[in-house]
């Protein structure tokens, strides 16, 4: 070592030169002080002691200030303590205690410190600093703080020039908004804000949940995206979905999933012995004595007992849901559940939030009465192809377009974002960091200590419990849910869904396919478009549109839109009940059919059956104008033909293969999924408009082998021919 100068110098017993604000050279590097110690060991070590207003210069132009020095410079390792601070750049690295070696420019702190730069201040335990690469090593308590978010850890690498930060175990980044990232292995870049994570990750927003086997998010854009073993869960709705991959917008809380999106819906299995009163709000309207604010003030007040009794019937209920982590088929047990989960799949799954304002509720006009019998005027029922009964209504003009979708969410977030950083970030505060003098140092060092004994480091298990929370609330039946818009305020919100191509639909009791189905919470109605059938025990029920909606958590009403046909397999022969119209409407009590009416050239055709002999008697064949259907129990209690055209009985045995159909009779049990794994894995078959009469007649002549027993106890051979009779009278 060098001493370039000094104010005075003097030797003390003849081995140490203490000199006062000298200025030394080493290996290229200056250090002063206000005074120090150079002295030699008994093997001829070189080693420095200073005190006072410390200031190491080195070559690449790193500064590193100090009270107290103990240098080594053999070794070139430098011992700082009391009020370090180290400049390299636009980096600035504040402790009490600091280990530097200037060969290998690296700075060590153990005892608490901070590093600030470029808008993010961490602070830790321990870190280790490396001046080449720009890279430090942060252990134990580690809080990030940057204008947009607060990082968590105990484990982290960051480099200081490109703001990444890579994370090694259990790390929480929460947002200034509320949103928060969660993974245990990843990286997040605190000046884009891109986040890349890879194990055991969860993104949460308010009452939103993502999670994915590897998660992307861009918080400019707000833009989340999930990749294997996806789940979305969106508690406030209680909407629930999975799949492979999972593309989550902030701007309108969409979710866009595919490679087997699964959609799970709680319907309540309402039943005599339920001590829920489920009782729709809407009929305290009925008295038109009471005024807005008397029917609101009721309406709080049995949502309130609903609650409290709600809470008494929760566990049952869950323990009726199906396990999320497995895809069994459901086998109806002899007492119904409580509750029922009813499964959509399909190519695109697609959900959103919109102001409940642009929701345009459809108006079917239905009335559990009947309502006027139909001419031949064909009353407007909102098909999805009616533009002008969707005005505004964004729900049903969305394009799948995932390039469009991103493309339109960075312009709204990115405008929040810069207006956080305005009041967030000051321009003005690196400034003062740098200038920051040995009071602010000590200042912020003991602050830096509170917070990280004040900050909840996260554990690991964290995560596990907010998700299976969230599954559990959004597996559980909405009791309370409002079925009209009235009492909605302007600003309130709504979730739709939309499924396209392939849709799979699976109850215990129901199951149905479709090209596409859409969904609206403000009125629960479902909307089946594209050939949509529906299946539930013996029966299949088909129409150009099927309209099926839900209240108060039970199914309430259905309507089956131009060729509505309903069929139903007659015990255990190939003859079929038969239902059809230009449109049926049913009514539900407790999940089964109150009522039925078919309107348009309705036709009945029934196979009276001997309960004995479980054999057919005679067939019964009804057109009128409306057909009026009463059942109890699923079974029929009251019939009424309405304008009859013609009403004939034909004993079974002169029943013959050209009147034991309708017009337009279809029998597709193979279409029908049996099990949510079958649901998956399975799509419908191609419907060509050519049908395959080579295919048909080697099926039927296959069934053919087995004899169906008649009434007065002969063998019928069914003829392959059936199908071909089928097809003409189709056409």
């Amino acid at each position: 070592m060098r001493l370039l100068s000094s104010d005075r110098s003097r030797f003390i017993n003849q081995k140490i030169l203490r000199s006062y604000r000298p200025m030394y050279e080493h290996k290229g590097s200056t250090l002063s002080a206000d005074s120090g110690d150079l002295y030699k060991d008994d093997l001829g070590r070189e080693f420095f002691e200073a005190h006072g207003n410390i200031v190491i210069n080195q070559p690449s132009g790193t500064t590193i200030y100090g009270t107290h020095l103990h240098y080594d410079a053999e070794s070139q390792q430098a011992v700082l303590t009391r009020n370090v601070r180290m400049v390299d750049g636009e980096t600035t690295l504040t402790t009490n205690y600091l280990t530097y070696n200037m060969r290998s420019q690296r700075g060590t702190y153990r005892n608490g410190g901070r590093i600030e730069g470029k808008g993010d201040t961490i602070t830790s335990q321990s870190a280790y600093y490396f001046e080449t690469s720009k890279d430090a090593y942060f252990n134990n308590k580690v809080v990030v703080r940057s204008p947009n978010v607060i990082i968590y850890t105990d484990t982290m690498q960051y480099n200081t020039m490109y703001r990444d930060a890579f994370f090694f175990g259990p790390t929480n980044i929460k947002g200034r908004k509320g949103e928060n990232l969660y993974t245990e292995k990843g990286t997040y870049n605190t000046a884009f804000g891109i986040a890349k994570f890879n194990k055991n990750n969860l993104y949460t927003e308010g009452s939103r949940f993502l999670k994915g086997d590897s998660l992307f998010y861009d918080r400019n854009k707000g833009l989340g995206e999930a990749f294997r073993n996806v789940v979305f869960v969106d508690t406030l709705d209680k909407f629930y979905s999975e799949g492979g991959y999972g593309k989550y917008i902030e701007s309108d809380q969409s979710i866009l999933m595919t490679d087997k999106p699964l959609v799970k819906y709680v319907i309540q299995n309402d039943s005599s012995n339920s001590k829920v009163d489920t009782t729709n709000a809407d009929s305290l309207k009925t008295d038109k004595s009471l005024s807005k604010k008397e029917i609101k003030k009721l309406e709080r007040e049995k949502e309130k007992e609903l609650k409290e009794k709600q809470k008494q019937q929760n566990e049952q209920e869950l323990k009726a849901v199906t396990d999320t982590t497995e895809n069994k088929p459901l086998v109806p047990s002899k007492q119904a559940p409580q509750v029922d989960t009813a499964y959509m799949t399909a190519d695109t799954l697609y959900s959103r939030v919109i102001f409940v304002r642009d929701y345009k509720p459809l108006d079917l006009k239905l009335d559990r009465n009947g309502g006027q019998i139909e001419e031949t005027t064909e009353v407007d029922y909102g098909d999805l192809d009616d533009s002008t009964s969707f005005d505004n209504a964004d729900s049903l003009s969305l394009k799948l377009d995932s390039n469009k979708i991103a493309d339109k969410s960075p312009q709204i977030n990115s405008k929040k974002i810069e207006g956080a950083k305005k009041v967030i970030a000051p321009k003005k505060a690196p400034e003062k960091t740098k200038a920051a003098d040995s009071l602010n140092i000590e200042l912020t060092t003991k602050a830096d200590s509170v917070l990280r004994k004040k900050a909840e480091m996260p554990t690991g298990n964290e995560h596990d419990e907010l998700i299976t929370d969230a599954l559990k609330s959004a597996q559980t039946a909405d009791t309370l849910l409002k079925d009209s818009t009235q009492l909605f305020a302007d600003t309130a919100r709504t979730r739709i869904v939309r499924a396209n191509y392939n849709v799979r639909v699976f109850k215990s009791d129901l199951q149905a396919v479709a090209d596409s189905v859409y969904y609206g919470m403000v009125d629960s109605m479902f909307r089946f478009m594209g050939k949509p059938m529906i299946w539930s025990d013996g029966s299949q029920i088909s129409a150009d549109t099927i309209f099926m909606q839900i209240k108060n958590g039970k199914m309430d009403n259905a309507l089956l839109k131009q060729n509505a046909f309903m069929v139903n397999a007659v015990l255990d022969t190939l003859k079929f009940n038969q239902l059809k119209g230009r449109k049926i409407t049913a009514f539900f009590a407790n999940n089964s059919i109150e009522r039925l009416f078919v309107d348009g050239n309705a036709e009945n055709l029934v196979f009276s059956t001997n309960d004995k002999t479980k054999t057919i008697t005679e067939m019964f064949h009804d057109r009128s104008s409306r057909i009026k259907i009463t059942m109890e129990n699923n079974k029929i209690i009251d019939y009424v033909s309405i304008r009859k055209i013609d009403q004939k009985i034909y004993p079974f045995k002169l029943v013959t293969q050209e009147i034991e159909v309708l017009p337009g009779f279809q029998w597709k049990p193979e279409d029908r999924p049996k099990s949510v794994e079958d649901m998956l894995n399975r799509k419908r078959a191609p419907q060509s408009s050519v049908p395959d009469t080579e295919k048909d007649d080697k099926k039927d002549a296959n069934e053919s082998s087995s004899p169906v027993e008649t009434k007065a106890g002969e063998v019928k051979k069914l003829n392959p021919a059936t199908k071909k009779i089928e097809e003409k009278i189709q056409n």
